[in-house]
């Protein structure tokens, strides 16, 4: 889950860090800067962060013909991870 999060993070932080990264290369060449359009930049962040959420929707798969066995501890002391099995057919 961290990792979605970090990577979310990222998709926001992507146009704010690019506008910084050409502004601070516009200074050094002697070009004047306006002041920062804090405005476009969150919306661009916010269109990057809606794109990555419907493209986790579209192309995610789906388990909604399995069923989840939770995790469970093993007699040896370890810790089997939750997983998804798929679902018996349906006998008549």
């Amino acid at each position: 889950m961290l990792e979605v999060l970090a990577s979310r993070a990222v998709l926001v932080a992507l146009p704010f860090g690019l506008w910084f990264l050409w502004r601070e290369v516009a200074r050094r060449t002697g070009r004047e800067m306006g002041s920062t359009p804090w405005a476009w930049l969150f919306a661009a962040g916010a269109v990057l962060l809606g794109v990555s959420l419907m493209a986790t929707a579209a192309f995610r798969d789906d388990n909604r013909g399995e069923v989840y066995v939770p995790a469970e501890p093993a007699k040896d002391g370890r810790i089997t991870p939750g997983h998804f099995e798929k679902r018996a057919p349906k006998s008549p």
